[in-house]
This record gives C-alpha cells, structure tokens and sequence, in this order.
C-alpha cells in the first residue's frame, strides 16, 4: 500500500494536533468544573456534600448497570406453557373421533367435570393403603357408607362415591379410592391420579411415616396441585412426643406439596378390664369413638374459599389429565396409520422391484416412492416438511444405500437360506425382499424418529435407518419374502391388474 502524499499527510497531522488540543481542553474544563464544585461544597454544610456524594454514586451505578444491561448476552427464555383451553381439547377430540378409547373418556371426563359441578358440594377423594385404616376413616366421615351416589365408570377398579357432612352443614362427597393392595399398582395409580384431578382436596391417610411407595404415590398426586391432607391416622398409639416427632417428620417430607398434616383416630376397638362389686373382674372390649374433629375443620377451610377459587385449580387439573390422555391416543393413532403407510409403500416397492428388469442401486426403484412416504409420514406427525429437506434426507440415505446395497443383498439371501421353502429364491425374488427391507427400514426409522423428535432429524433417522438395515429380524425378512412371493404369483395370474397397483 503506498503511503499519502505530502500535503494530504500535513494535513492529517494538522488534524491529529487539533484533536489533542480540543481533548486537552475538554479535561481541563472538566477538571477546572470539578474543582469549582469541590470548592462549593466545602463551603456548604457536611451534610449537602454527602448527599451530593449518595447521588453521584447511584447516577455512576445506574449508568454502569444500564451498560451491562446492553451489553451482556441475551438470555433465552424457556417457552410458557399456554393454559388448555376446553374448546381446543373438544376440537381435538372431535379430530380423534369420539369411538376411539382415549377420546371416548376425554369426553367422559368433561361430562363428569359439569355434572360435579353442577352438585355444589365439597368433594373430596381418599386415598391410601388398606392398612392404613382408610376404610375405617371413610365411615367416620360418612356414617352412612352403604348408599353409594356414584361411581366412576369405565376402569378396571370401581371407585365409589359416599356422602357425608361437616360440621358446618355443608354436604361432604367422598370417592373411596381403592387401595393400591386392592388393585395392580399401574391401575391404582391411574385410577388416583384420575380421581385426584375430579376433586377439590386429596385426603392420603398414613398410620406412620411414608414408605418409599406412599411417597411415591403421594409424589404423583401431588403433581395435581390439589390441596393435600396427609392424615396420620391411629394417632392415639402414640404419646404426646412420638406423635410430635412423626408429624415432623412427614411436615418435612411433604414440604414441597405444601400438605397439611393431621392426627386422626377412626376408632377402633380397646379392650378394659372391668372389676365388678363383688371382686370379679374381667375383660370387656368397647368401641373407641373417633376423632376426626380436626380433619373435618380443615375440610372446612378448604370449602371456605368457595366455588371461585376451587372450581379453577380443579378444571385445570382435569384438562391436564384430559390432555394426556388426548395426546396417548393422537400417539397410538399416529403409530397406527404409520405402520399403514410404511406397509403400503413396502408393498409397492416390492412390486415395483419385480417389474423392474434390471434392479439397479439406487435407494429405490421408483425415487418418488421414497419422497412420497416421507411426506405422507410427516402429514401424519402433523409436520410441515420443506421439499428441501426431503430431498436431502432421501439423497444421504441413498448414498448410504449405494455404499451397502451388496451387504443388505447378501444379508438377505444368506438370512432367507436357513429357512425351508425360502432358500432357493431367485434373484429377482431376492432384490424384491431388499428392496422391501429397505422400504420396511426408512419408514419405520422415519416414522420413530418423528415420534421423539417432532422434526425431521436427518442425522437421527439415518442412524435408525442404518441399524434396522443392517440387523433385520427373522421375522421381518420372512414376511417380506412371504409378500414378494404372493406379489410374483398375483403377477403371474393378472399382469394388468398387478401393474395397476
């Protein structure tokens, strides 16, 4: 690079002077400025300058936050989670149709949220281990247990529905939920997380600490948000400092649900020695009466807050449990029609693979077939998959398709020999079942993938893609060369209506 001319670098240095002269003057007015108001506040009183001071110092940090603030990186905020809306959940339904299971008790449980509604009374669901006295707590809280007000339909284990009171007049309904010794442990569960998000409060009883399935159980229902009442039933075994002790002891370990405890006794039977006047004495046994007294005022409390405030937090915990639901059965009907698609377009491959004269080593015979199963695939993920990334998927998958297709060849003949009747298979009946295979491959690899992903993951479903060719099933191979055969004999029968398909 030459250097400027003479007169141009006179003048930058001309420049360069001038700017140090204004520089200079600028701190000494600044400097002349400072000592001016030093000067002045000296002459005031102390405490004028310390406020001066206190105000300099917030300015210089406001200023020196406001740059950090700038400056530093952005962080990235997780996503809010948008609160369910009903109409979208009847939507979505409606999408799933109404006769599929999971749909059919979404539509059930919104049903059941208006008609509970609709009742105006406290309600309440029970839980707990059958030793733990739970069946004797639900008959102090009802005495009247025998006549049920509902059940809960549609599970493999009754959950019953009893009506009491509280002291207060308000009317109490309790749904008894069994047991997780009265049912298996994964339908116990169901059945109480279910059950948890129907209700306004959860009463867990406990007649000592959790053990480690109570805790997590109690862990489970928790996730709700509904109020939680751990009552520590059979409190009267225990003297005044045991019974302190122990409800520490669960206060602690239920901390992060924020659960009341409380000390009941259901009543039960004790046994007194009776002496009678004339010296005999014998044993007699009694009925305890219960205390409940306490757990019934913090039900109370709970029904104080009214309607309002508890009718929220219950519907979005049924909407919750609704979700899920919705969303196992949009997976299982996704699972569904893709198996579907994938055999179909295994089937096609396979014919297309017998007509074919000379099967050549590209990833498919007909490339559009490939194309068209990944886009049918993501419709049915609900994803909108740019042509550009299918075409990419499809051309890396074939380019490891070309560097294997001798191995995938030789791994089928070689597989299909140990069977009977399937050993002396031709060549073309053999480029049929790989070319099936690899149809079989794509689309399941394909089809997992968007499953746990939500996206067309070209890394993952090449990877799945390579395992499910490289190691395929007994089975799998015996089905395909079961269709190749069947296809070639249809063939035989009627070529028009084989090529039609």
């Amino acid at each position: 690079m030459s250097r400027p001319s003479q007169p141009l670098r006179l003048l930058i240095a001309a420049a360069l002077v001038l700017g140090a002269a204004m520089l200079v003057l600028t701190l000494l007015r600044a400097t002349d400025a400072a000592l001016s108001v030093w000067d002045r506040l000296r002459a005031w009183p102390d405490w004028v300058g310390i406020l001066f001071l206190v105000a300099l110092v917030l300015l210089l940090t406001g200023v020196v936050w406001g740059i950090w603030r700038l400056l530093r990186p952005a962080r990235r905020r997780a996503p809010r989670a948008q609160a369910l809306d009903r109409n979208e959940l009847e939507q979505r339904i409606e999408r799933i149709g109404v006769e599929t299971p999971e749909a059919f008790e979404a539509h059930s449980e919104l049903a059941e949220l208006d008609r509970r509604r609709s009742e105006g009374s406290v309600q309440v669901c029970l839980f707990g281990q059958v030793s733990s006295g739970k069946s004797s707590l639900l008959k102090a809280l009802a005495p009247e247990t025998a006549p049920q007000i509902g059940v809960t339909a549609g599970t493999t284990t009754t959950i019953t529905r009893h009506r009491g009171q509280l002291p207060d007049g308000r009317q109490l309904d309790i749904a008894d939920v069994p047991g997780s010794a009265e049912a298996g442990d994964r339908d116990h569960l169901a059945l109480a997380q279910a059950e948890a998000a129907r209700s306004h409060a959860l009463v867990y009883v406990v007649d000592g600490d959790l053990g480690r399935s109570q805790a997590q159980e109690l862990e489970a229902l928790g996730r709700f948000g509904r109020p939680i009442i751990l009552a520590l039933n059979k409190s009267d075994r225990f003297d005044q400092e045991q019974l302190d002790a122990l409800r520490r002891r669960l206060r602690e370990r239920s901390a992060h649900l924020q659960a009341q405890v409380i000390p009941v006794s259901a009543g039960h039977e004790e046994e007194l020695l009776r002496e009678h006047p004339d010296g005999r004495q014998e044993w007699i046994t009694r009925p305890a009466p219960a205390r409940i007294e306490e757990l019934q005022r913090a039900i109370q409390r709970i029904a104080a807050l009214g309607a309002e405030a508890l009718e929220p937090g219950r519907e979005a915990a049924l909407f919750s449990h609704v979700d899920t639901r919705l969303a196992e059965g949009e997976q299982r009907l996704q699972a569904e029609r893709s198996q579907a698609a994938i055999e179909r377009y295994t089937r096609r491959a396979v014919l297309g693979a017998l007509a074919a004269v000379a099967p050549g080593t590209d990833l498919v015979i007909q490339g559009a077939l490939a194309t068209a199963l990944t886009r049918e695939l993501c419709q049915i993920h609900g994803l909108r998959a740019r042509d550009v990334d299918i075409d990419d998927l499809i051309s890396r998958a074939g380019g490891l398709l070309r560097t294997g297709t001798s191995i995938t060849l030789a791994v089928v003949g070689n597989a299909l020999k140990a069977f009977p009747g399937f050993g002396t298979l031709g060549g073309g009946l053999v480029h049929a079942v790989a070319y099936g295979l690899i149809f079989d491959s794509l689309g399941h690899a394909l089809a997992q993938t968007l499953a746990n992903t939500r996206e067309l993951d070209r890394d993952a479903t090449l990877e799945a893609f390579h395992q499910r060719l490289s190691m395929p099933s007994s089975e799998r191979l015996l089905t395909l060369a079961r269709l190749a055969l069947e296809s070639r004999e249809a063939a035989r029968n009627d070529p028009p209506q084989s090529e039609k398909n």
